[in-house]
């Protein structure tokens, strides 16, 4: 009886030990995903950028009682995106055909430089593309339809930038800590993206309700964001052409260089390198917005010439539905 009860206290020694090494394993893989993601997630923030700053103006024309729900199923379509479709599809592609990521992103990056290059080109009078903005709407409910459609479309190719340029970072990583980080760096940006997106768009309520409360200081705090939030929408539109232009121009370079052709990408981290050494204490800052604008030119360059192809040579594009792009 003695040597049975040593025999099963050695057994659940072993089976402890096994479990404390599982916990072990666990974590070590857990602190992997969480460094990994911080890695990834801050090579995709150019990315997050642009998806913050083109969402707001999918909720404009809207009546305010919308503006949450449409958020809330645009938030809903962005993680289907992102866990179910692209996820999936990611993983497949770093375990089967790990070479063609690069390439899907080189795809991706043109077509920001398109999106982005159109606006500009629109803003300077070009030719608009469907339906826009300053168009009646006669049927709201159709009107939110495809705005929230829109919406979600535009994420799946904002979303799949994210998860490939995730991807891309680790991709020597085990297929576990790979599906991690997509998984974690997916409903971080999501989350951040979107929050941020709700308060942007119900500033001006907030700016209201402060303004009718009667302290001096709440008054004029909720003016100031009354004032302030036109202001703001002008500049998220700006920043999100710019955002398109230099990420996807970026990614185009970086591509490029990726693939052996690596003078456009040298000549840029060259002249970001010069800007660096020749001024100083800010060569930091200023060297980094060196080849932002460098790369922003290359996708304004890349996005012109995809856009003159498609609408005046190809004749695509003509009857392309609403997007607030526009």
């Amino acid at each position: 009886m003695p040597s049975g009860i040593v025999a099963l206290l050695d057994d659940i020694a072993v089976i402890a030990r096994a479990a404390a090494a599982s916990v072990d394993d666990l974590a070590v893989v857990a602190d992997d995903i969480s460094l990994a993601a911080g890695k990834a997630g801050t090579k995709a923030a150019g990315v997050v950028v642009d998806d913050a700053a083109v969402t707001p103006s999918y909720v404009t024309g809207l009546t305010p009682d919308r503006e949450l729900p449409i958020i809330a199923k645009i938030t809903k379509g962005s993680l289907i995106n992102k866990l179910l479709i692209l996820l999936p599809g990611a993983l497949l592609l770093s375990e089967f055909l790990p070479w063609a990521i690069i390439p899907i992103l080189m795809l991706g990056g043109l077509f920001l430089s398109y999106e982005g290059a159109e606006k500009i080109m629109e803003k300077l009078g070009g030719e608009k593309h469907g339906k826009t903005l300053e168009d009646e709407i006669t049927d709201p409910v159709e009107f939110e339809k495809q705005r929230t459609q829109g919406a979600i479309r535009t994420d799946l190719i904002l979303s799949a930038e994210i998860m490939a340029i995730t991807l891309n970072e680790v991709a020597d990583e085990s297929l576990l800590v790979r599906a991690g980080v997509l998984a974690v760096v997916g409903i971080a940006i999501t989350v951040v993206v979107y929050g941020a997106v709700a308060l942007i768009v119900k500033m001006d309520d907030i700016g209201l309700h402060l303004a009718e409360k009667p302290s001096e200081a709440a008054k004029k705090f909720g003016c100031f964001l009354l004032r302030a939030m036109p202001r703001l929408l002008t500049v998220l539109s700006v920043v999100g052409t710019v955002a398109m232009l230099w990420v996807g121009g970026g990614i185009v370079l970086h591509g490029l260089e990726e693939l052996g052709f690596a003078m456009p990408a040298h000549v840029a981290h060259d002249a970001q390198h010069w800007v660096e050494h020749a001024t100083g204490a800010f060569g930091g800052v200023l060297g980094w917005l060196t080849y932002a604008v460098l790369s922003a030119i290359v996708g304004l360059v890349l996005g012109a010439i995809i856009a003159v192809l498609l609408h005046n040579v190809l004749n695509i594009g003509e009857d392309k539905e609403e997007s607030p792009a526009h």
